[in-house]
């Protein structure tokens, strides 16, 4: 344990930050799927949607610092490469 008042308030700080993180990435893991499910069953119109909701979730955060922007833009670029071709079959 801590004994210093800012080593605590460190820790306290930490886990905040920990549980916004996980929050926010928990969101953009749910959109992906949701894309990835449309996807699947073939609408790419819903897919097209839910494409875009997934990249405003990685762009916020990737403006936020929990992840690094390139790792967003290349989940972004995957995500792409995914519904064209899902579109060409």
């Amino acid at each position: 344990m801590a004994h210093s008042k800012s080593a605590q308030k460190r820790i306290r700080q930490s886990s905040a930050g920990r549980l916004r993180n996980r929050r926010r990435k928990a969101a953009v893991k749910e959109a992906i799927h949701q894309f990835d499910a449309a996807v699947a069953a073939g609408n790419t119109d819903e897919a097209a949607e839910k494409l875009k909701l997934a990249y405003k979730r990685l762009d916020t955060i990737a403006a936020k610092g929990t992840i690094h922007k390139n790792a967003a833009a290349r989940a972004k670029a995957r995500l792409a490469t995914r519904l064209n071709q899902a579109a060409s079959k």
